[in-house]
C-alpha cells in the first residue's frame, strides 16, 4: 500500500511554523506505508519552501527523496492525459494539473485516499466510478 502526498501535507511538514506541521509531521513519520510523491507536487512544493521557508528545508527535503524516504511518481503521457481530463470533468471547481495529478495517481495505484489538506477541491472529486477518496490527516 501506498500513501499519495498533496503538496500541503509536504509543505506543513517541512515547516516548523506551520499550524498543521504536528500532525503532517506525525503523519510521515507514522505511517508504515509508502510515501508517495506526484511529480507535479516537487515543482508546487520547491516554490512555496523558496517562498515562505528557505533554501536549506528544500536541501533537506530532496536529501530525504534521495535517502529512499519518499517515491517519485513520474508524470508519464498517460497520467497527464488523464490529469488533464480530471481538469476537464471538474472544470467548474478550477481543480488544476497538480491537484488532478495527485487525485490521478491515487486511481492509477489504486489508492482510497490521499494526504491533503486541500479539502475545498478533494472532498468534491470523485473517481471514474463516483467514489471519493478518504482525505488525511
Amino acid at each position: 500500500m501506498a500513501l499519495v502526498l498533496d503538496t500541503g501535507v509536504l509543505y506543513a511538514a517541512l515547516d516548523s511554523e506551520d499550524p498543521d506541521h504536528a500532525e503532517c509531521a506525525a503523519l510521515l513519520e507514522e505511517t508504515d506505508e509508502q510515501l508517495v510523491i506526484p511529480a507535479p507536487v516537487l515543482v508546487e512544493l520547491d516554490y512555496w519552501v523558496r517562498k515562505v521557508a528557505n533554501t536549506d528545508a528544500w536541501l533537506s527535503f530532496c536529501e530525504d527523496v534521495v535517502a529512499g524516504a519518499y517515491a517519485i511518481y513520474a508524470l508519464d503521457q498517460d497520467l497527464l492525459l488523464t490529469a488533464a481530463q480530471l481538469e476537464v470533468r471538474f472544470a467548474d471547481l478550477s481543480v488544476g494539473l497538480v491537484d488532478a495529478a495527485v487525485f490521478s495517481t491515487c486511481e492509477a495505484l489504486g489508492e482510497s485516499k490521499v494526504a491533503t489538506l486541500d479539502r475545498r477541491h478533494f472532498s468534491l472529486l470523485r473517481t471514474r466510478d463516483g467514489k471519493a477518496l478518504d482525505l488525511v490527516p
